[in-house]
């Protein structure tokens, strides 16, 4: 919930695994292993790395462009990328620029040049969002960034806190909470004030079987990780959350307020504060707030239908009639793609 980051973590069952999410949020965690090679070579023996065949719309073969990419094809990148930066940007062609900018990013790559990679990509992504081969190349190349920054890391400083905090994030994602608390744990002992780290360890402690004895010290490594860091909405949400579950509403309303002022686009905060007045009974109080979650998040059926109960309780019975149906479209929506596979899961 921190927002858009990319967390780095060592992964000693696998290479590398990765969950991508949310607006531009990437979460990535890999291996301190030889992944890195792994990817370079799956990248250098990729068909996909040689020249496609130029389309009719192209300019003539003998063009600059033409023969940066031809280079290219041929791995000849230290001859490429010179006429490859020269000329990209004076091409009006699209797709001989789209062929031009996608040799420009494998050799670069290749020769490791992070700078003109990403450069380049982003340029992709802004004018080819939605292509496969676009978006398959950005994901390798900030693989290949993360692994060598995450072995640069181990190797340059092995002893620190963060080469820790890789490990734990490793170990929350095979779901071996213990061990990743007390790795946490650990780090809090020689850096107590460490922002960040009561809240991931607040976060990995709730992600256990739940007790009244792990929802006590999860709330206490909230609010240590608040009183080093009095901005942290996500914390605020937490210790919200905690207390709307508890039942106990008036200390829960404080909280998502809180949170939701520090970080607007917080939606979550809007939706668990209009719950926790529907639940206490101020209906007034969570229309204000639903009706600003369901324009964040249209698409998600909670949110219309909190809106409708707080409508039907406060007489606005169209506007509740509206919202049950909103509800009921979307719900159905979701249903239908999981009902034809055959395969239901929770979202």
């Amino acid at each position: 919930m921190r927002g858009r980051r990319i967390w780095f973590a060592r992964n000693r069952l696998g290479c590398i695994s990765s969950r991508l999410g949310g607006k531009t949020e990437i979460w990535v965690k890999l291996a301190l292993s030889s992944c890195g090679a792994v990817i370079s070579l799956a990248l250098l023996s990729d068909p996909a790395l040689a020249q496609p065949s130029a389309s009719p719309s192209s300019t003539s073969s003998s063009s600059p462009v033409e023969r940066g990419i031809d280079l290219a094809g041929k791995r000849h990148c230290q001859e490429a990328l010179p006429l490859l930066n020269e000329f990209t940007p004076r091409v009006s062609d699209k797709q001989l620029k789209y062929r031009a900018q996608m040799a420009i990013a494998r050799c670069a790559m290749k020769q490791k040049d992070g700078k003109v990679t990403v450069d380049v990509l982003m340029a992709l992504r802004h004018d080819y969002p939605e292509d496969p081969e676009v978006l398959y190349l950005t994901t390798q190349v900030f693989l290949e960034i993360a692994e060598t920054a995450s072995q640069d890391l181990v190797r340059i400083a092995p002893k620190s806190y963060q080469v820790l905090e890789l490990e734990a994030e490793t170990l929350e994602s095979q779901n071996k909470w213990e061990e990743a608390a007390a790795i946490y744990r650990k780090i809090l002992e020689e850096n107590p004030k460490l922002p960040d780290i009561h809240f991931q360890l607040g976060r990995v402690v709730l992600a256990q079987p739940e007790t009244l004895a792990t929802t006590e010290e999860a709330r206490k490594e909230f609010e240590q990780e608040l009183a080093i860091d009095p901005t942290n909405a996500s914390v605020e949400f937490w210790l919200g959350e905690i207390a709307r579950r508890d039942g106990h509403w008036d200390e829960a309303v404080p909280h998502f307020t809180a949170a939701a002022n520090l970080d607007p686009a917080l939606a979550e905060a809007f939706l668990a504060l209009g719950m926790t007045f529907n639940s206490a009974g101020r209906f007034p109080d969570a229309i204000l707030s639903l009706e600003r979650y369901t324009k964040i998040r249209p698409e998600d059926p909670a949110g219309h239908y909190q809106l409708a109960m707080a409508y039907a309780r406060t007489g606005r019975k169209d506007d509740s009639v509206r919202e049950m149906t909103l509800q009921q479209q979307l719900s159905e929506k979701k249903q239908a793609p999981t009902a034809s596979s055959g395969n239901a899961e929770p979202h």
